[in-house]
Parts: C-alpha cells; structure tokens; sequence
C-alpha cells in the first residue's frame, strides 16, 4: 500500500478530532492526487472550493486557527488506525469491520515532512490508535516526533497526543517536542465513562497524565520545553452519548481550566458511527456543543464561576439562548450596570462586551466619562447587546437598539 493510501485511511475520521479550531481552508492548494490538469479542471467547474476540500479532508488536511490568531493547513492523523480499546462511540474501535492502516514513526516523519517542503501543510497533528499498550504506542509517538526535530529539522506546529497509560517520563519527554499536547477525557467522570469506554479508566490513565502535565510545569523551569516554553494542553468531551448533563461536563471543564491551566476543553457532539454499539443512538442536537463551548469560555476568560451558570432542573444550559445573555437577563436587567463605574469583572458579565472591551472601557475612564452608546461603539463595543443591560451616567441607553439578541 502506497503512502497516500495508507494516509487516506488513518486519516479517514479525523474530523471527529477537534484538534485547533478547524473549517474552511483559508488558501487553496494542491494536494497530493490533484494533478495540475486536474485542478485546473476543478476550478474552471466552479466546483474548487468543495471538491478540494473535501480532497484535503480525506488525507486529513484541515484549516487550522492557531492559539496566536494565525491560520495554517494542518494534517491531522494517526500512526496507526488499528486500535486494542473497544470504545463504544469510536470509528477506530477494536471490534470494528474495518480497513486499518499503520505507519512507522520514520515512515510517517517522512510523509509529513514532504507535504511540509511542498507547502501542503504547515502543521501537524499526531494520534494514535492504541496498539501494544498505551506505553508502547507513546513510544512510538515520541519517536516519530524526535525524528522530525532531530533527524528532519522540523521547527513547525506539532500537536501530540498523549495515550491513555503512558507514563510520567514519556508524558515529559512529549512536553520537550510538542507545541500542545493533549489527552481526550471523552467523559466528565468515572462512572459516564464506563459507559462509554468501559476497559479505560478515568483517573489513572486519562485525568493523571493532564494532572502530571500541571505539576511539571510548576516544578521544571519552562527552558526545558520546544522553543524554551512549556506546551498548552487542551482535552475534548463527547456530548450527549450517555446521559450526561452539562453540570458534570462543565465541573470538570472548570477544575481542569482553572486548577490544571488547560488552554481549552472541547467538546463534540455525539453522532452515532456504524458497526458500533451506539449505531442506533440519536444524535446529539449540535446547539448543545455550541452553548458548552461559550459556557466554557464564560469560566476561562470571563470570571464567571459555576454557581452562575443558568442551568436549568435537568442540569442543561438553555438551547434558545447563550449562557451570558441568560445571566444578564435574569440579573441585569432590573439592575443595570454603571459602565462608568463598573470593575473589570462587572464589564465581563455584559453582553457584548468581552476581555479586550473590558480593557478598552478601563482605558477610555481614565481620560473621562461615557455619555452615549457611540462611545461605546467606538470601543468595538456590541452595542446592540449591551444596551439593555447598562447605565451611561445614570441613564439607560436609548432602546432604539434590539433589547434582546441572543
């Protein structure tokens, strides 16, 4: 088998991996398979943009938005396909009716570093099935990546995973390689994830390596890491497979945010794969994921604590709206805030105004006071959204604006 076949097949699901924001490429190139013809041939369709997407996307080729703002073309990939863990949910798992695919580390260093001088990828995010255990397989990670900063040079992106089992050395040694690691939870607690991976366990092999990632950190100086910096962390959530509600999932978000310094949770709404044991679930309404996501950035960048979520009996945040503008509602609108006198922590929990308005406000006081919604407007202030919710000099803003967006 060919390396582009063998790609194509590791590569096949990845899109159930959130690994950096990911969506539509930001500049068109030619992947391998796309002879010049051929693209051309597309693009004159008008048919360029989906077809070679969706070209990219089968070899794992995504559009990446970095933690910097910058946008890069990612592979996101596995060494290999093949997996012993019977995860529930998983395209990859054990019992599974499926084409597998395995590379060595050499093999997939080469691979990805070709693609890398053709300008095909930028960055590289690295997984893996679990083959031989997990200590062996973070192996096999760790050489792959050692290869391609020892052997090959490569002072790009690198996203490594961390495998369930791996060890506190090994753990370690992928913090001296990579940018960002990360090992996936996929469940909020013990008991959910019995459910859904019944043969993996949650606190010893998933919640410590992130927890040992923390403790290095505050106990190594950031020297010993890629580039002279520790790398961020991040994990990812399955959504809505086993009954979990979004108390549990955002408890454990907000421990690891704030007590393990994860740079982000993601979550991933459940959708049921065939030839698994949840083939015949439904699934997970994607607002779900949506309303997690804003409700995660609530607690890492906005000051918000748990006990202001608006959860509602069954443990879920509402559908219909975002959890800020919720909480505005039911405390903001009946006591408004004074924005000319307001603390920082205050100007965070109004609607439309985030971390850099919060600063931008802070900035604009000390050279006098706010009197009209213009002023907040040319603070890059949404307006429209803050108005309901805030006093200018005493006075409620004109409701010429729409007092409810959601």
């Amino acid at each position: 088998m060919d390396t582009e076949a063998k790609l194509a097949l590791v590569s096949d699901q990845m899109h159930l991996e959130p690994a950096e924001e990911t969506g539509v490429a930001g500049r068109v190139v030619a992947p391998c398979g796309f002879a010049p013809d051929e693209l051309r041939n597309v693009v004159e369709s008008g048919a360029a943009s989906s077809a070679l997407e969706a070209k990219k996307n089968s070899l794992g080729l995504y559009d990446a938005a970095m933690p910097n703002g910058k946008r890069m073309t990612m592979l996101k990939t596995l060494l290999t396909s093949a997996c012993e863990r019977d995860c529930y949910y998983c395209p990859f798992r054990a019992k599974r009716n499926y084409r597998r695919a395995t590379f060595k580390p050499e093999e997939m260093a080469q691979a990805f570093h070709q693609m890398f001088d053709a300008g095909m990828a930028q960055g590289l995010f690295l997984s893996s099935g679990v083959a031989g255990g997990g200590v062996r397989t973070q192996d096999r990670l760790i050489a792959t990546a050692e290869i391609l900063r020892r052997k090959l040079n490569y002072t790009g992106y690198l996203h490594l995973k961390i495998m369930p089992g791996a060890e506190r050395e090994q753990v370690f040694r992928a913090m001296q390689l990579a940018d960002r690691i990360s090992i996936n939870l996929e469940a909020p607690n013990a008991n959910r994830l019995t459910a859904l991976a019944p043969h993996k366990n949650f606190a010893e092999e998933l919640l410590r390596p992130l927890q040992w990632v923390e403790e290095i950190r505050k106990s190594q100086p950031a020297r010993l890491g890629w580039n002279g910096r520790w790398p961020s962390t991040v994990t990812q959530f399955v959504v809505g497979a086993v009954g979990e509600n979004d108390v549990e999932i955002l408890s454990t978000s907000a421990y690891l945010i704030q007590q393990l310094r994860l740079t982000r949770t993601y979550y991933s709404a459940f959708s049921p794969v065939p030839d698994t044991p949840f083939d015949n679930h439904a699934p997970e309404n994607p607002w779900r994921e949506h309303r997690l996501y804003q409700a995660s950035f609530l607690l890492r960048d906005y000051q918000f604590e748990m006990e202001e979520m608006p959860f509602n009996r069954d443990g879920n945040l509402p559908l219909e709206v975002d959890p800020k503008m919720a909480w505005a509602r039911a405390h903001l609108t009946e006591h408004p805030t004074e924005v000319n006198r307001a603390e920082r922590n205050e100007l965070l929990r109004i609607p439309g105004i985030g971390p850099k308005g919060a600063d931008a406000i802070l900035s604009a006081r000390r050279r006098g006071h706010l009197h009209d919604w213009r002023d907040l407007e040319k603070l890059g202030i949404a307006a429209a959204r803050a108005a309901p919710f805030v006093l200018l000099d005493g006075k409620r803003p004109p409701h010429q604006l729409s007092l409810w967006p959601a």
